[in-house]
């Protein structure tokens, strides 16, 4: 039998608490993988009556097809919000992958966006390194205040991570954007991530402070639970701004793989730096994790290349026939990383 290097941890399965935040965070991506859908139908119906997302118009705001995306989705960040408070955002975050099987498989069938057979071997893949990753999840750490987790985050090496992501999102936001923002979707994408990351740890904060104060401990009389608020909500309408700029601009089957990836590395990253996850977690476990991310990769590198591929295929036995409209009058999508010139004008 294998023994594990003395003053290392050894593997002692999943705790109640990481399989509550394992059942929350799977429900979670059902919930967002179907809001991606029914989010771009409703943009692309308010795009037909008013000035599109991509180029700066809210008409969105006023499609009921919209809201019922907005709602599917804020159910999700609901279970996903709670599952942060259960367990590591190494175990969380990743199980976004099952977000990205979903809106894919729903983009090939009602949104009529092509999905290749090696996009379905990148969806295969991404599950796969999700598994490897949960499987080796380091145990939640053990938190009696949220002054605890805001000790944490005030860290220099924390503080430094921040002031990193905020001169990066401002540099993409007032430089990137108004050049690149319609042609290039890492752009938007970029946007969505840092923040996102930031917005990730405020949550588990304020989702410790709220599992403390249902025990019997309230934290609500804190400053630092309201900090934490704020910068949850700035966070979340930021994200929420230029993730919808982003699915009105590209491909959704290709927008949701992307921001997954971006977003899991850089929220990992986050935590990693800020509750020293890896700390109390063995060699072998840290290298194992990082296999399981790096074949998360491959899929999504995969479904990354599988629209190209599409496209070229398409053109060959088409012999390049024209396009035809959708039944929402737009037409059907097939170029991820660049927006065709059609899109230049609403």
């Amino acid at each position: 039998m294998a023994t594990v290097s003395e003053g290392w941890p050894s593997y002692k399965g999943m705790s109640s608490d990481n399989v509550k935040g394992l059942v929350l965070a799977l429900s979670s991506s059902c919930f967002i993988g179907a809001s991606f859908i029914v989010k771009k139908k409703g943009l692309k119906k308010a795009g037909a009556s008013g000035i599109r997302a991509g180029v700066g118009g809210y008409s969105y705001l006023y499609e009921p097809l919209w809201w019922a995306g907005m709602i599917t989705m804020i159910v999700g960040e609901i279970a996903n919000f709670a599952a942060y408070a259960f367990a590591p955002a190494i175990l969380v975050t990743p199980l976004g992958a099952l977000s990205i099987i979903i809106s894919a498989a729903l983009a090939h069938i009602i949104l009529r966006e092509r999905l290749h057979i090696f996009g379905i071997l990148g969806c295969v893949l991404c599950v796969v390194g999700s598994t490897t990753i949960v499987l080796h999840a380091p145990q939640e750490r053990e938190i009696e205040s949220v002054k605890e987790v805001w000790d944490l985050a005030t860290e220099p090496a924390f503080l430094l991570y921040a002031a990193l992501v905020m001169a990066a999102v401002f540099v993409l936001i007032f430089h990137f954007i108004p050049l690149y923002g319609q042609t290039h979707i890492m752009v938007y994408i970029g946007v969505c991530s840092l923040v996102g990351s930031l917005s990730v740890m405020s949550v588990k904060a304020l989702g410790i402070a709220l599992k403390l104060t249902f025990s019997g401990m309230n934290q609500l009389i804190y400053p630092q639970t309201w900090a934490f608020t704020l910068v949850v909500i700035m966070c979340v309408v930021t994200q929420m701004n230029y993730l919808n700029k982003a699915l009105d601009t590209f491909n959704t089957a290709v927008v949701s793989p992307i921001y997954y990836v971006m977003f899991t590395s850089l929220t990992i990253l986050a935590s990693i730096i800020m509750f020293k996850d890896w700390d109390r977690q063995s060699p072998t476990q840290i290298v194992t994790e990082m296999c399981g991310f790096v074949t998360i990769l491959s899929g999504t590198f995969l479904l990354h290349k599988t629209k190209d591929l599409s496209d070229g295929l398409s053109q060959s036995l088409s012999m390049r026939l024209p396009k035809h409209a959708d039944e929402d009058g737009f037409p059907t999508e097939d170029i991820p990383l660049r927006c065709p010139d059609s899109f230049h004008s609403p």
